[in-house]
């Protein structure tokens, strides 16, 4: 009867692993050492691990590694892609947090994949004489440039499906525009009412602020598709033939379809992180924005009866345990919640990123633990503030009708025609009479109701500069 566990050994002696376990010492050894958070690292990283893997693996049967052994240079190119496929992900286990720079992760890929390989040979899990987790899976590698490699492919992974919620969102908002582009509304200014706009205009401009938001995503490609790949420990390229630091990013470039180019400075790009600051910069001018626009919908929905009350969400589910008929704006508060997150994220990744020493940051961990979980917060939240809140938005035209007709700030529109001075002693009588100024105006007969309702027209509101009401000579002439 076979025994249910295999010894493997390292530097500090042997262990007992599970038979099965397509684990290795250097992976339960993490366990025991970093009980942290109970979190295994991100997903999209051990996806981008398997095809950073790959493109290393390629590389090395092209320049000859494993010329003597087809077989196992198919079978680790294999176990590689099943982990790029997302196959693998679940045996990769060790915590998110953990020292040693990413050590600990890239270890217990390299055991899966080695494991994985013996599998498709047909060999026992733990015949390192076979297909060695440092001799193959690991050859002319090290943590250190390819952990921040598989970072940046997950990032760049991620981004782009930040990039179209992005989009999908800006395209609701548009439609909006639309729908709400002829009701005039009251404009505030300090939280108070000040002129009159059209709710199709604050619709606008939420699209437009996301449309800069979409470009500035689109762009952090950019700053991340230079890699370290093929620097080794320290960016020399120790231990690696140049035929390999020249080609393996190419491999990568080809399998990705992304443009990878190889850093001009390997030295630099494996010491300095500056660039997963920046590029959390720009997520966080993401969050900014969504927690203005969440928090300007829950505005103008507040109420809905005894507040703002011109807008009306989505009634998704019931918002109080003791006060019967309360509906809330979950969506917009739990958006909110998730960019706050997100902006403690940035100021993490900014610390995390400055305290590295010397040749190595050893806190990409934790940087990758900020960075893929803001574009996961940022992308579920731009998805869910589009399909359950902004797409059933609805406007209470009549309550913007009211606001603007009770509303001082109605006044502002007389002003190109009557000036400030006699403006402002119609907005004084209409509050000591308590009569609105459309009332007011009427009544004295300063202007008939027909040249009112013009002035407030959504025409009107949303011109660009007030009116012509006297020509200038050059004008006439």
């Amino acid at each position: 009867m076979k025994s249910i566990n295999r010894n493997e050994s390292d530097i500090l002696g042997e262990m007992a692993i599970p038979r099965e376990s397509l684990c290795g010492i250097h992976t339960q050894r993490a366990l025991n050492n970093f009980p942290v958070t109970g979190n295994p690292v991100h997903p999209g990283l051990v996806r981008a691990f398997g095809t950073v893997k790959l493109a290393c693996a390629q590389t090395n049967r092209v320049l000859g590694f494993w010329e003597k052994s087809p077989a196992k240079a198919d079978a680790i190119e294999k176990a590689c892609g099943e982990m790029a496929d997302g196959l693998l992900t679940e045996h990769i286990v060790v915590d998110e947090m953990q020292g040693g720079a990413g050590t600990s992760t890239n270890m217990n890929v390299n055991e899966v994949l080695a494991n994985r390989a013996l599998d498709i040979m047909g060999r026992e899990h733990g015949e390192y004489s076979v297909v060695s987790p440092t001799d193959d899976i690991n050859l002319n590698q090290s943590t250190n440039d390819t952990f921040p490699t598989a970072l940046k492919l997950a990032a760049i992974q991620m981004l782009h499906i930040l990039e179209g919620r992005i989009v999908s969102l800006q395209e609701a908002f548009q439609q909006k525009e639309k729908e709400f582009a002829d009701i005039v509304k009251v404009g505030r200014t300090q939280m108070q009412d000040a002129v009159l706009t059209t709710l199709g205009r604050e619709m606008s401009a939420y699209a437009d602020v996301l449309s800069r938001d979409r470009w500035r995503v689109y762009k952090c490609e950019e700053r991340l598709r230079v890699v370290n790949l093929g620097g080794t420990a320290i960016g020399t390229g120790l231990g690696a033939p140049r035929k390999y630091i020249f080609g393996v990013v190419d491999k990568l470039r080809e399998l990705t379809g992304i443009g990878f180019a190889r850093a001009e400075n390997l030295i630099d790009a494996t010491q300095n992180a500056d660039v997963f600051v920046e590029v959390s910069g720009i997520l966080k001018a993401l969050a900014s924005s969504l927690i203005k626009i969440s928090t300007d919908l829950r505005f103008m929905s507040s109420g809905p009866e005894a507040g703002i009350g011109e807008l009306k969400l989505p009634r998704l589910q019931a918002g109080s345990s003791i006060m019967p008929g309360k509906i809330n704006s979950v969506i917009p508060e739990a958006v909110t919640q998730s960019a706050m997150l997100m902006m403690g994220y940035d100021t993490v990744i900014a610390h995390a990123c400055s305290s590295g020493n010397l040749e190595l940051n050893p806190f990409l961990p934790l940087v990758a633990k900020c960075l893929l979980d803001s574009c996961g917060l940022l992308s579920a939240s731009c998805e869910i503030l589009r399909k359950n809140c902004v797409e059933g938005l609805e406007a209470d035209r009549e309550k913007c009708r009211q606001h603007v007709e009770s509303s001082t700030a109605t006044a502002t529109a007389l002003i190109p025609l009557l000036g400030y001075e006699k403006t402002s002693a119609i907005v004084k009588k209409a509050i000591e009479t308590g009569m609105s100024i459309r009332e007011t105006v009427i009544k004295d007969k300063i202007i008939d109701e027909h040249q009112f309702d013009q002035l407030i027209s959504p025409e009107a509101v949303c011109r660009l500069g007030a009116p012509a009401l006297i020509e200038t000579d050059s004008e006439k002439g």
